[in-house]
């Protein structure tokens, strides 16, 4: 039976992969209940050739007994010798013919299981395999969708979530105070055009996700559709074939079945293909409709519309990733049409294969074509996404890389301070990972690349690098002023001295933070002296006047204010414990401190581990309370004596107290105050920073040190320049860029 239009599964059934691999797996199942039919009937014919053999046997045996009888009668005159009647030897002539159909049957059982059921198992195995190759393929598709799904929904989030922060840095700038509103409208603005940035790669991913989709649902999808029905008429073929060997074998078998076996012959041919497909096609097109394109959702909290932001900062960014996107175009286009060329080659021996030209295994020559076509999507998707950002860009601002002069930006570790010449601001980190440009010495953060402007004035000296160097810097704090709504230029703030900040620091309280604002104008200014020659140190950034007065650590309250829990009565006391003495009363500032009053006698569990604090039991209680706060009664073991001498060591001039000196004034008038302490730290999690260069301090409130010198880390750096470092149990400061943390 002829069909007029051969149907196609990928056109047709479209995402019905699940439903067409099941029915494709149903009929190569199938092929198992065929080859146990031949078994079956083999193991019949085999029986049926033994009673035959069997029955042929018994009876020669009882013609040998009776054919001289029956031929010559019992009592013969003349010796018949090996004479047999006519009938005796037509008897034999059929009883020979009954062993020789014995033996044809015997040899049709034989071939019922080696020609029929033994190459149907083989193919039923090789099919199943060959269609669970389309299975783990069709996952991998299905895999690589719903990644790109789920990456889209990551970008939206990402998308709210920066969305989230424009509005929270807006009420920031809503509700700062004065002399912080410039900054926190800085910050608004800074935010909301990282935000664009977010949305337009949303937007962008939006319309790759919306490719990539529609080439799974129309490319993808329907050409594994379309393979898997190849292979299920490639099985019904070969079915055909065997099943013609088979009515072959019987038609020669058993003759007297001719007509039988050529009505059956006749009717095998008729079982086209085409007619199971085509059945199923139409008993499975339903209503599929395919899913929506992806749209642009606004944040809740911020509404915007769909449109691609193109302002100048907008509009930098999107020149850049068009460079970098057409830059990679025709690499991929190159590398996919080299990948199509070698699918085309392994689907050719496939062909040649199954037309008997090649004896290679087909098994390994469909993993060998979807190992390939994998590779191949992979490459596609990435031209498809570089198309995409390119149209996508183009469309709405023209190909803005046109006449650009692109940066050549190498990616850079920076051991030394460097400041990025798109914002001002330093290039910090353990690694000071960032670009810098290998023909003008342009330098800027990973997260600035893609911010800066197309006007590299091509490759320059190492002079005219320095000159352009000053010229950004420059230019990138005017800008950071004038986004800031700054009244005055750098140049027309005071510049404060080391010496100025020491003064007016002297009358402030120790208690007060070393990590307090160093730095008003932002400036670099050389105010110590020069490092050696052979290894020169980076300029320190100015001491600043005072900033905000911040919470201070002061002395708990009085006793009599405090439950005192002496009525317990303390342990026994040990021969080899240390016993101290509280110079200062204590009021526990967080978990696992002890508050105690001054005088009070205690005994100290564990001494000072460089931290400013000990572990002490004062009556039943025990918990942590400052060094500086114990003096030591008793003598100390040698390795740990001079942690406890109050008299040889410095109090810490660091506190980190949030303990306010309002609201506790009242309360330690005339009352003895002990020393600012330094924060609360296990020993075993000190961070320490090594000297790069020698420094000499200029004020009181410094450290000097070599290069070399370890010291234990405070407060790395807080803006100004400056970190601050505890040695001997006293906190100063130190330039943040003459030290690196270990």
């Amino acid at each position: 039976m002829e069909v007029d239009i051969a149907p196609q599964f990928g056109a047709e059934l479209k995402d019905g992969f699940k439903s067409v691999n099941a029915w494709v797996s149903g009929g190569i199942s199938w092929l198992d209940d065929i080859q146990q039919f031949y078994r079956e009937r083999s193991a019949i014919e085999k029986e049926y050739a033994a009673k035959l053999s069997q029955l042929a046997k018994k009876y020669y045996e009882k013609k040998a007994k009776k054919q001289s009888s029956l031929s010559v009668g019992d009592t013969p005159t003349v010796t018949p010798g090996s004479l047999e009647s006519a009938s005796m030897t037509t008897w034999g002539v059929q009883l020979s013919t009954l062993e020789s159909r014995a033996a044809e049957h015997d040899q049709f059982g034989g071939a019922l299981v080696t020609q029929l059921a033994d190459p149907l198992k083989i193919l039923a195995t090789r099919y199943e395999e060959l269609r669970k190759l389309h299975g783990d393929y069709a996952a991998k598709l299905e895999k690589e969708r719903d990644s790109q799904y789920a990456e889209l929904r990551k970008q939206k989030g990402k998308y709210d979530s920066v969305c989230q922060e424009v509005e929270n840095r807006r009420k920031k700038s809503d509700g700062a105070f004065d002399h912080g509103k410039s900054k926190a409208r800085n910050a608004f603005e800074q935010q909301q055009v990282e935000m664009r940035n977010v949305k337009n790669t949303y937007i962008i991913n939006i319309n790759v996700t919306n490719k990539q989709k529609e080439m799974y649902y129309h490319e993808y999808v329907p050409e594994l559709l379309d393979s898997l029905q190849d292979l299920s008429e490639t099985r019904v073929n070969k079915l055909n074939s065997i099943w013609s060997l088979a009515a072959r074998i019987e038609t020669q078998t058993l003759s007297r079945s001719t007509e039988y076996m050529k009505h059956l012959s006749a009717e095998i041919p008729r079982n086209n293909p085409l007619l199971d497909s085509m059945m199923f096609v139409r008993h499975n097109a339903g209503g599929w409709q395919e899913p929506g394109d992806f749209q642009f959702e606004p944040s809740p909290v911020w509404l915007d519309d769909g449109s691609i932001a193109i302002d100048e900062s907008a509009t930098t960014f999107l020149r850049n990733v068009l460079v970098k996107t057409k830059a990679s175009l025709g690499d991929h286009r190159r590398e996919l049409d080299k990948k199509r060329k070698e699918v085309e080659n392994a689907k050719t021996v496939r062909r040649n294969i199954r037309e008997g030209k090649d004896k290679r295994d087909e098994v390994d020559v469909v993993r060998a074509v979807f190992a390939i076509q994998e590779a191949m999507h992979e490459i596609e998707r990435q031209k498809v996404s570089a198309e995409v950002e390119v149209s996508t860009i183009t469309s709405v601002v023209g190909d803005l890389s046109i006449g650009a002069r692109n940066h050549n930006f190498k990616s850079q570790t920076f051991k030394i301070p460097t400041n990025c010449d798109l914002c001002g601001d330093r290039i910090w980190g353990l690694s000071a990972k960032g670009f810098d440009c290998r023909d003008c010495g342009y330098t800027c953060h990973s997260k600035c690349e893609m911010k800066v402007p197309a006007d590299c004035p091509g490759e320059q000296s190492k002079e005219e690098k320095k000159k352009l160097k000053e010229e950004r810097q420059k230019s990138a704090h005017t800008v950071t002023s004038t986004n800031g709504a700054a009244t005055a230029s750098q140049s027309d703030m005071p510049r404060l001295g080391r010496s100025d900040t020491v003064n007016s620091m002297n009358t402030l309280s120790s208690g007060y933070s070393a990590t307090a604002h160093r730095s008003i104008s932002g400036g670099m200014s050389p105010t110590m002296e020069d490092p050696p020659a052979e290894k020169k140190a980076p300029a320190v950034a100015p001491a600043p006047a005072p900033g905000p007065r911040r919470n201070r650590m002061i002395a708990p309250p009085p006793a009599q204010y405090i439950k005192d829990d002496g009525d317990v009565p303390p342990p026994t006391p040990k021969s080899n414990e240390v016993k101290g003495r509280m110079l200062y009363a204590y009021q526990e500032n967080g978990e696992g401190e002890l508050t105690i009053s001054e005088g009070r006698e205690i005994t100290i569990l564990e001494p000072d581990d460089g931290s400013g604090w000990m572990k002490v039991r004062a009556g039943s209680k025990e918990g942590l309370v400052p060094a500086a706060y114990v003096e030591v009664l008793a003598a100390t073991p040698p390795t740990t004596a001079s942690t406890f001498s109050s008299s040889t060591r410095p109090d810490s001039t660091y506190s980190a107290s949030s303990a306010s000196t309002t609201n506790l004034s009242a309360a330690i008038v005339g009352k003895k105050k002990g020393p600012a302490v330094a924060p609360k730290r296990g020993a075993k999690k000190l961070k320490y920073v090594q000297a790069l260069y020698d420094y000499t301090a200029q004020s009181d409130a410094e450290h000097s040190m070599a290069e070399g010198d370890r010291l234990v880390l405070i407060n790395m750096e807080a803006g100004d320049g400056w970190a601050d470092v505890e040695r001997d149990g006293v906190v100063r400061s130190v330039p943040a860029n003459y030290v690196e943390q270990v």
